[in-house]
């Protein structure tokens, strides 16, 4: 069985990968170039629904063996701010934003609310296809954000995320201990489950 991941985001490939280091996992651009995808979903659940099936239409075409299709959508959300940036975490400061200007637009955003520091909460979630059928699942993983940015790791937002029950960001924890308590850990523990089911 192989197992599709349904992102072009490196940081999330390589997160994957850590996160299921029995399972054969690969991008789907080892088999197919990449090409764009609309997310024109208002959930989480409905952009990670519409990557998987896009993907799917494609790898059909060409994979003759048992496969999956994994995809995934995140984000971060902080509710003083009007839970922005949410499904748009992506391109908060624009469209081919860096993760860099998103990270800085968000705090550019704390700073306009005079907020040194806010809650906030990852989500995210799995769809999963196989054989044309869809089950999604959800991880989410507490916290909050501070106006600047601090350690190297991770990727995204995590320099300036602070889960509940630390004291150091996503930036500065090492990835061991991230995968124990993620949005994504989370709610790759309910995926598994059901690939467990169908495969």
């Amino acid at each position: 069985m192989i197992i599709i991941l349904a992102t072009g985001n490196k940081g999330k490939i390589r997160e994957f990968k850590k996160l299921m280091p029995e399972d054969k996992v690969m991008a789907y651009s080892e088999l197919i170039d990449e090409f764009e995808i609309i997310e024109d979903g208002l959930t989480f659940q409905e952009n990670a629904i519409i990557k998987a099936k896009a993907v799917d239409k494609k790898i059909s075409k060409i994979l003759n063996e048992d496969y999956v299709i994994i995809s995934d959508d995140s984000g971060i959300t902080v509710p003083a701010l009007n839970n922005e940036p949410g499904i748009y975490s992506a391109r908060y400061a624009g469209v081919d934003a860096t993760d860099t200007q998103n990270l800085e637009q968000l705090i550019s955003r704390l700073n306009d609310k005079c907020l040194d520091s806010s809650s906030a909460y990852y989500t995210a979630c799995i769809a999963i296809i196989h054989n044309t059928n869809i089950y999604t699942v959800h991880g989410w993983m507490h916290g909050y954000v501070i106006n600047k940015s601090i350690g190297s790791g991770g990727f995204g937002y995590d320099p300036i995320f602070i889960p509940n029950g630390y004291d150091k960001t996503l930036g500065e924890l090492d990835d061991e201990i991230k995968k124990s308590f993620s949005h994504r850990s989370n709610a790759l523990k309910l995926a598994k489950r059901i690939l467990l089911l169908i495969t």
